[in-house]
């Protein structure tokens, strides 16, 4: 009997860590400069194909997608690599209405080059595409670019309320901080689906 009671009273803790930790991360999410909010964590996908590969004709890149959340911290995740795009998984997939994020690297150290090095000469018109694993290829078109600072506020990268899907694209720019180990600012491309 004694065993059974400390057996559940167990779980009970077990289930109780794991909504902290889940609590604490959304919380964290709220208070970062790149952060998702908890409105733009989306629980709800629709039956479209996982995203598996980022294309830039015009800059000749050709990524592998990998899947991120969120850091400790709070902010969204980044690639692995320099040459690899990390999409925000709980946020819309790229095509479904809101702002899906990928991110990429700028600046990779050694002098190795980087997805996103060239990100800035994106301009308006400008076609991107996100191949899905059912082969469908979804086409963005390029709206704004926009340099945030280090610490500005960029809610507005991760939600969008015009019933439209979009998809923004982050990576850092400016001078390399080494006490920080970051740039000091962000850029941000703005696209819609076409």
């Amino acid at each position: 009997m004694q065993k059974t009671k400390l057996k559940k009273w167990l779980q009970f803790i077990g289930v109780a860590v794991v909504v902290a930790f889940f609590t604490i991360v959304i919380s964290l999410s709220e208070n970062s400069i790149l952060s998702p909010t908890q409105d733009s964590i989306s629980s709800e996908q629709t039956n479209s194909g996982l995203p598996i590969r980022f294309k830039i004709p015009t800059l000749n890149v050709d990524a592998a997608i990998e899947y991120v959340g969120v850091t400790p911290s709070g902010a969204m995740d980044v690639p692995k690599g320099p040459q690899d795009v990390a999409w925000f998984q709980f946020g819309p997939r790229p095509g479904e209405i809101g702002s899906a994020v990928i991110a990429g690297h700028y600046g990779w150290k050694n002098g190795i080059p980087a997805v996103f090095d060239e990100l800035s000469k994106l301009r308006k018109g400008d076609k991107v595409f996100v191949e899905d694993a059912n082969g469908m290829i979804i086409t963005f078109v390029v709206r704004e670019s926009r340099l945030l600072g280090e610490n500005e506020n960029a809610s507005d990268v991760f939600d969008s309320n015009d019933g439209k899907a979009h998809l923004n694209l982050i990576t850092c720019e400016g001078v390399w901080n080494e006490v920080t180990k970051s740039y000091s600012e962000r850029l941000v491309v703005f696209t819609d689906e076409q």
